[in-house]
């Protein structure tokens, strides 16, 4: 039904009209102050999907221009941004447009060498801050990307505020290269971004580029399905202030001031923010209580730039990380008893866990203990120098540094001692083997190193930068007892267990660009060095033991690419891409060099066709993803007795993607996308554990679809304004069935689920305020049950295979309000 529900919104959408009567066509020629062409100017006419990008000579044309009034934009890179009003008559008219140089270099050199253009043979989505500011109501960033191509996002909490998570072409977080201002983000050994460690970092994003496949990303680990790519605050001339609170559901509340002072002496500028978070969440005591800052200042000359930016996050957020089992949720008794006794002297060791299994229901949360948190604080630094050297070469050097340091606290039940190097406990005659005790997990690391970019443009459509980066990681790992019932030999604070690992990271790259007539040609090419120590276990004389180890990589990524412009309205690409990825820390300390995982390699092919009219824009795109050696859980146990990740010969991802939008009116206008794939391992033996015989059995399954990733995902938007200061919005997001396994189960599954949300903003302009903005957030109006995320474990007793289901319920129908003031 849902499904249904989907296609024919979809199908009312392309069903548009996707031309119109063509009118008037509009030439000229974008110029400098000394009348030179400015090549790669994006001329736009407002209100309608139509813009074009002026030739290596400056010339722009765009066909079937509306009679009337058009307001024209023209942006480009150094000058000023030209807003023009024009009176379009005649069947042609010819205009050309007189650019001002900006005081000052332009920060978008940082940009255009880490994402792509509007020439670049890539699938991207780009958000502008006007996009960032509509949505941000207080949920971590992943929740701001919801409405884009092929994405799913979750919530530990089930709110959007805490743990959260994105997944874009069923690829998972440790796969997605993220970076901000060209500087990676991803942790160095887990490969992962945690949101949480930055709350309310949109409300210093100036835009948003993600690129799905490989993408052209340079800095960081290689793009396995998807690139993220953030920059912060732009210049603003004139000095602001602006104060933001939102207050919601869950009593969530989010606080923000931003302040900036402007250009000063039209040379320095300083931003800042402070921002602060707090919600009970959805499930129960999964609270979050989250602080931000965001500080920026630089200095603006002629030919160069320089600017220190200083961001970090402070988090303490209650665990919801074991989610809540499937009997639970079925409000079944006999399964819930049934659940309950298969996991007795395991999950379930007190009376208060069985009370609280019982008596939860769907907001359940195993963890009780009053300081089950994880706490948790990072600051980056960071520092970029650009130099314009000529008109046509310029150069960007950037230093970097991130501290993060932290502890997730876990009460446990029943501990072995020995497990924690302590000796068991002699009371008189009795011996104490096992304890209760409360222990800390820390997380010390440190994370520095230069990225930079030499780039050359001869002003006629060739394009070559030139860059690279020197990324060094020290990481400590160590657990600690902080409380123990029966301690035996050990002292508050005693670790039980220390390890250190050191990873460089070294990287160089050439990209070259060059546009001829209708065509657009791209090649990159970046090699990637990777030294990584740490301590893992090895087999030493037979026996298993901790060692220092190290290993190392180098990786040739190639990536080509050719587009071309049949006239201003349709455009078509085609690119291949190759990316090599690392395994991550668990796959390394969790096997010994003889079980070590091989690393991965994907090869991307995309083929995508672009469309826009006055009233109509639409981007149809197909892609092939090969994977080769890509890392996957079958539940097999290695030589160490770990469930580590295993490598399977061949996989794929296959698939469609649209983008549409269609002005109905001037003030009434409906977007979305669509994405419909195919992702399947060829073949694959599943492992679980075997309680009859000991050891493990094994099925192996053929043709079977990758976890996490559903076969449809679909997204549709109406904006309407009924008068200008009023906006309604209202958005549905489809996501299809998706296995929590490789199995192909249905039986291990999450279910199909639609959730819409209504937005309403109105907006005052007072003389003593620039604006007020005045919104409200219906979230999930319909109130759907849904779980978007979930894990599950299988084993052999009695001769029967039990399966073990665990999901992350969201909330039904909740609600944000949020009251801006800008002065």
């Amino acid at each position: 039904m849902k499904t249904r529900i989907m296609l024919l919104i979809w199908a009312s959408i392309i069903g548009v009209p996707v031309s119109s009567t063509a009118q008037t066509t509009l030439s000229g020629k974008i110029k400098n102050e000394i009348g030179e062409g400015v090549p790669g100017a994006r001329i736009m006419i407002d209100q309608t999907y139509q813009y074009v990008v002026s030739t290596p000579d400056g010339t722009y044309e765009i066909t079937d221009v509306a009679l009337g009034i058009a307001i024209i934009e023209v942006r480009a890179f150094g000058y000023q941004l030209l807003r023009d009003t024009l009176q379009i008559s005649g069947a042609s008219m010819v205009h050309d447009f007189d650019l001002i140089p900006v005081e000052y270099f332009s920060e978008e050199v940082v940009v255009s060498t880490t994402r792509a253009g509007e020439k670049t043979p890539t699938t991207y989505t780009n958000l502008g801050v006007q996009k960032i500011e509509q949505q941000n109501f207080g949920q971590d960033m992943p929740y701001l990307f919801n409405l884009t191509p092929s994405t799913v996002v979750t919530s530990d909490a089930g709110a959007g505020v805490g743990y959260t998570g994105i997944r874009i072409r069923g690829v998972d977080p440790t796969r997605t290269n993220v970076t901000i201002n060209g500087i990676p983000v991803n942790d160095s050994e887990s490969h992962g971004t945690w949101w949480v460690n930055m709350p309310d970092f949109a409300s210093s994003a100036e835009s948003v580029q993600i690129q799905r496949g490989v993408g052209t990303s340079s800095n960081g680990a290689a793009a396995f399905g998807a690139s993220i790519n953030i920059k912060t605050n732009e210049v603003r001339k004139d000095p602001y202030a602006q104060i933001s609170n939102s207050f919601g559901s869950f009593n969530t509340l989010k606080n923000t001031v931003q302040v900036g002072s402007g250009l000063l002496n039209n040379q320095f500028t300083v931003d800042a923010r402070l921002s602060r978070i707090s919600s009970d969440g959805y499930i129960d005591r999964a609270s979050s209580n989250l602080q931000s800052f965001y500080l920026s200042s630089a200095w603006l000359g002629k030919k160069s730039i320089l600017r220190a930016t200083v961001f970090g996050g402070k988090e303490i957020t209650y665990q919801a990380w074991n989610g809540t089992p499937e009997a639970v949720l079925e409000e079944n008794t006999d399964s819930l008893t049934a659940h309950y006794y298969n996991n007795l002297g395991y999950l379930y060791l007190d009376q208060n866990d069985s009370i609280n299994l019982f008596n939860a229901g769907r907001t359940y949360n195993y963890y009780t203990y009053e300081n089950e948190v994880d706490h948790y604080q990072q600051t980056h630094y960071q520092l970029h120098f650009l130099q314009s050297i000529n008109q046509k070469i310029n150069f960007n050097l950037a230093g970097h540094y991130t501290r993060g340091f932290g502890y997730y606290e876990q009460f446990k039940r029943g501990e072995t001692l020995t497990d924690y190097g302590l000796n068991p406990v002699i009371i008189s005659t009795d011996t104490i083997s096992t304890t209760d005790l409360i222990r800390r997990r820390w997380l010390d690391n440190h994370f520095y190193g230069a990225v930079f970019s030499l780039n050359y443009t001869n002003l006629k459509g060739i394009q070559i930068t030139w860059g690279g980066a020197a990324n060094q990681y020290l990481g400590k790992h160590f657990g600690e007892i902080i409380w123990a019932e029966y301690a035996s030999n050990g002292e508050i604070r005693e670790r039980y267990y220390e390890s250190e690992s050191n990873k460089t990271d070294l990287s160089s790259y050439l990209k070259f660009n060059y546009a001829l007539k209708r065509f657009s040609f791209y090649a990159d090419v970046q090699f990637r060095y990777i030294d990584y120590a740490f301590v893992g276990p090895a087999q030493v004389n037979g026996e298993l033991l901790d060692t220092d180890q190290q290993v190392n990589y180098q990786f040739l990524n190639p990536k080509l690419g050719l587009m071309y412009d049949f006239n201003d309205r349709h455009s078509a690409y085609l690119s291949f891409a190759v990316a090599n990825r690392e395994p991550v820390r668990d796959d390394f300390v969790n096997s010994t060099p003889d079980s070590r995982p091989k690393h991965e390699t994907l090869q991307d092919i995309e083929l995508g066709y672009r469309f826009k009219a006055r009233k109509t824009m639409m981007n149809l795109t197909g892609f092939y993803m090969n994977y080769q050696n890509q890392l996957i859980l079958t539940g097999a146990i290695n030589d160490v007795g770990a469930y580590a990740r295993t490598n399977v010969d061949k996989s794929y991802r296959t698939g469609l993607e649209l983008e549409a939008g269609y002005m109905i009116l001037n003030n009434l206008s409906v977007s979305g996308n669509c994405t419909y794939s195919l992702n399947k391992i060829p073949s694959f033996t599943e492992y679980f554990d075997d309680y009859d015989n000991g050891g493990q059995a094994s099925v192996t399954h053929t043709k079977t679809d990758i976890a996490f990733s559903p076969n449809l995902i679909a997204a549709v938007a109406l904006e309407y304004l009924p008068i200008k200061s009023l906006r309604f919005t209202f958005t549905t997001k489809y996501v299809d069935k998706q296995y929590l396994d490789n199995t192909m189960n249905s039986d291990r599954s999450l279910d199909a689920y639609l959730v819409s949300n209504v937005e309403l903003a109105y907006t005052w302009r007072l003389k003593l305020f620039e604006e007020i903005q005045l919104g409200v957030q219906l979230n999930n109006i319909f109130n759907e049950l849904y779980e978007n995320n979930g894990y599950t474990y299988s084993y052999l007793y009695g001769a029967k295979v039990y399966t073990e289901n665990f999901y992350y319920p969201q909330a039904g129908f909740n609600w944000m309000s949020r009251l801006v003031i800008k002065f």
